[in-house]
């Protein structure tokens, strides 16, 4: 039986940091899901023959079943995965069109827990899930309000799952960092360099992603930056944790 991981959104930023660092677990193959399958092959070329490229919209349905499908094929031991594929845009929440928050509530929420539920018949003792959360899942955030949305809905799936799982040992990590220097972060909003207090490299990320995993823990949380930011939203009523971040970004609206 092949052993594998199974990583989405695996072509750029943290998903490819993520194949980076699982080519150096003992894997037979490393399945990386995506829509550009340019991008893909290109992972293959960087890191060899065990990167097997998945080239699916993870918004359509019969993209997902051909996903089951290929695991029933295979029948492979799945030992990791890693739900990292997902849509952020800051605006307000008038200007999303309807085909738009379909989209970002599918590939962020849907889809992670389709595929999980597909991936746990062929993961056996010691696998481990891990979906790429967000900071902003520690309260309401308002213009990045969609997108906190459905990361707030991973971090609390994950943790509950995780407790679902524990006696089949097999571990959820809901991936928690803040701002991360990637191509997805926009440098500029209407003509103004944006600031991201407290960004980190997704390198560090991803390596405390997967120790915090390896340690059974359900929520990873990479940043000294970011804990602070968990214990405000714990202390602070989330009226004024709104305040906050909108007067932080004000000049950018």
């Amino acid at each position: 039986m092949i052993k594998v991981a199974i990583i989405t959104g695996a072509s750029g930023g943290i998903g490819r940091i993520f194949v980076r660092e699982l080519a150096k677990e003992t894997l037979d193959e490393i399945w990386v899901i995506g829509r550009n399958e340019r991008r893909l092959l290109m992972l293959k070329k960087e890191f060899g023959e065990k990167i097997v490229p998945v080239c699916k919209d993870l918004t359509k349905s019969e993209d997902i079943l051909s996903i089951s499908d290929l695991l029933k094929e295979q029948n492979p031991s799945v030992l990791w995965l890693v739900n990292n594929a997902g849509i952020a845009r800051m605006a307000p929440a008038a200007e999303f069109s309807i085909s738009e928050i379909g989209q970002t509530i599918d590939l962020n929420c849907k889809a992670p827990a389709e595929l999980i539920n597909i991936c746990i018949p062929f993961m056996e003792k010691g696998a481990k899930i891990l979906n790429i959360s967000s900071a902003s899942a520690f309260q309401p955030v308002p213009y990045i309000n969609l997108y906190a949305a459905t990361k707030a809905f991973e971090r609390s799936y994950s943790r509950a799952l995780n407790a679902e799982l524990r006696p089949y040992k097999i571990t959820v990590t809901a991936v928690c960092p803040s701002w991360v220097d990637t191509e997805m972060l926009s440098k500029d909003i209407n003509g103004k360099k944006v600031r991201f207090p407290g960004i980190v490299a997704a390198e560090k990320v991803v390596k405390k992603a997967l120790k915090d995993a390896k340690k059974g823990r359900d929520m990873s949380v990479c940043s000294f930056y970011v804990k602070c930011q968990h214990l405000n939203v714990k202390l602070l009523p989330q009226k004024l944790t709104m305040k906050i971040w909108l007067r932080g970004i004000r000049k950018y609206l």
